[in-house]
């Protein structure tokens, strides 16, 4: 679902735990009041590692308004406003008859030796320790595999996100930052433990992503959204939620609203291959 204000656009904490989350609007460790809270430390974090006015040395500076590539597209520029970072625009040739163009984001760069790298920044935030078995005050500097692990198998969909997202755009570098509550009861105050730095293949490796599997799915979803020649529009993806199957369904003008789409609105369903339903 990715309409405007869609919780897609929000993070998750904890979403592929063992142990799942209750979703308890009143409760402070509720999915919701969680996906808030892990959407804003990120956002913080962002905002006070990456300097908009590059730094220090003449390279940052100059750097804060380096093009990554070619000048934005007329349509783009008159939006005006800030960005976060910089976009790239690349493209890959998914089948002898569909070209794929993605717009990437590069959220900034920093200064490794001589050169130049693409750095992503992400926040991972421990709301408590007692739920998790693994208290980043305590491990966090003597077992930071253990709690990176911990986190992998927490947080499994995030991280895969982040990381592919990092491919696609040509980021060096993911700097992630554990973020821990300063009380266990309060989710507005935060404190950073440390900082990790890893590449996103290696990252990938380590979580066990495959790529090619990624790329199978995207390329199953274009080849559906661009078959039969359907036009430009507003389509609505969805998830059985008990079968391996996924529907998309054409949206009629103005039908951002999930009920409009009626039952024999479907376009065409996908049965999904067991173990590619999650």
């Amino acid at each position: 679902d990715r309409r405007p204000g869609s919780s897609l656009e929000r993070l998750s904490n904890a979403e592929t735990a063992p142990d799942a989350i209750a979703e308890d609007e009143a409760a402070l460790n509720g999915v919701q009041q969680l996906s808030a809270e892990s959407t804003a430390v990120h956002a913080a974090l962002a905002a006070q590692v990456l300097l908009s006015g590059g730094g220090q040395s003449a390279k940052a500076r100059d750097a804060a308004s380096r093009r990554l590539g070619d000048a934005l597209p007329e349509a783009l520029q008159r939006g005006g406003g800030q960005v976060d970072g910089g976009y790239v625009y690349r493209r890959w040739t998914v089948s002898p008859a569909l070209t794929l163009t993605v717009r990437c984001n590069v959220p900034g760069l920093v200064e490794v030796g001589d050169s130049l790298q693409r750095v992503a920044v992400h926040a991972l935030n421990e709301f408590d320790p007692k739920w998790s078995g693994v208290d980043w005050r305590a491990k966090l500097d003597s077992q930071r595999g253990a709690v990176l692990a911990t986190e992998l198998k927490n947080n499994a969909a995030k991280m895969a996100r982040w990381t592919v997202a990092a491919l696609l755009g040509g980021v060096d570098l993911i700097k992630l930052g554990y973020l821990s509550r300063v009380l266990v009861k309060d989710a507005s105050n935060h404190v950073l433990l440390g900082t990790q730095t890893v590449k996103p293949r290696d990252f990938a490796a380590q979580m066990n992503l495959s790529l090619d599997n990624a790329w199978g799915v995207a390329r199953t979803l274009l080849e559906l959204v661009a078959a039969k020649g359907r036009r430009d529009g507003v389509y609505l993806l969805v998830k059985d939620p008990n079968k391996p199957q996924l529907r998309l369904y054409a949206l009629p003008t103005g039908g951002l609203d999930a009920r409009a789409a009626a039952a024999d609105d479907a376009e065409e369903d996908i049965t999904l291959a067991p173990g590619q339903d999650d």
